[in-house]
This record gives C-alpha cells, structure tokens and sequence, in this order.
C-alpha cells in the first residue's frame, strides 16, 4: 500500500473539491467530486449525475473509475470524495473500488476541502466480495 503525504492528499481533495462544482444534481442538490490517482500517476475526476428516473444516476467515484479504465489504468492508490458534509460512500461504489484493490486509500472531505477521513477500501468495504471469490 502506497501512503500519501499530506500534501498529496490534500491534492487530491482539491481536485475531487474543484470537480464537484460541476456535478449534475438538480433533484438532491448534493453534489459531489472525486479524484482517482492510478499507480501511474494520471488523476482522473468525476462528479455525481443524476437522471430523472433516478435509478440511472450515476456517482462521482464510479465516474472517475469507470473514466480510468476505460484509458487502461486499472491499478489504483488513492481516491478523494468530497461532498459538503464528507459523506460516506455508497455501497455500489464500494463494491466497484473493492473490484480495483482493497489497499486503495479512500480519502473523505468536507466541501471547504477538510480531509475527515482517511481508510483503505478494505477498511471501508470489510469482506468484500471480490474477483478471487470467482476461482
């Protein structure tokens, strides 16, 4: 597991901080941002989009996987997730960063960019249902 300095972290923060003023969410009025660092180095964001039949609305933190893979990068180490009140993430999107590594650090801030939290998937999602359940 990779750690971060604090400087990294609040990077990050940053980052998910800054995406999240463009979150499409006209019903919750929630918004929120994430930003993922691949164990390249390339950061990709996302934001939460929402849809009128709600059901198909779409988190910040899946966004900015699925955005990852859909490039390649498969491998990650951390995650920032900010929301005005550094909510937690949901189960699906725990289920989706469990898929990509339980080692991968979850950082959960607040909408002034306040790092509240700092966990490993693994912390957030324990006994994840995982790829080597499959075998």
């Amino acid at each position: 597991m990779v750690k971060l300095t604090k400087e990294e972290s609040q990077s990050l923060v940053d980052l998910a901080n800054e995406a999240r003023q463009r979150a499409y969410v006209p019903y919750s009025n929630y918004p929120v941002g994430s930003a993922l660092r691949t164990k390249t180095g390339r950061i990709y964001t996302g934001v939460n989009i929402e849809n009128a039949a709600y059901p198909h609305t779409m988190c910040a933190e899946r966004v900015a996987i699925f955005k990852a893979v859909s490039d390649g990068e498969s491998e990650f180490d951390a995650i920032a997730v900010v929301t005005n009140n550094a909510g937690s993430p949901c189960g699906g999107c725990r289920q989706v960063m469990a898929e990509f590594g339980l080692d991968t650090i979850v950082l959960i801030a607040d909408g002034t960019g306040n790092l509240k939290k700092e966990m490993t998937v693994a912390e957030l999602l324990p006994e994840a249902f995982t790829p080597d359940h499959l075998q």
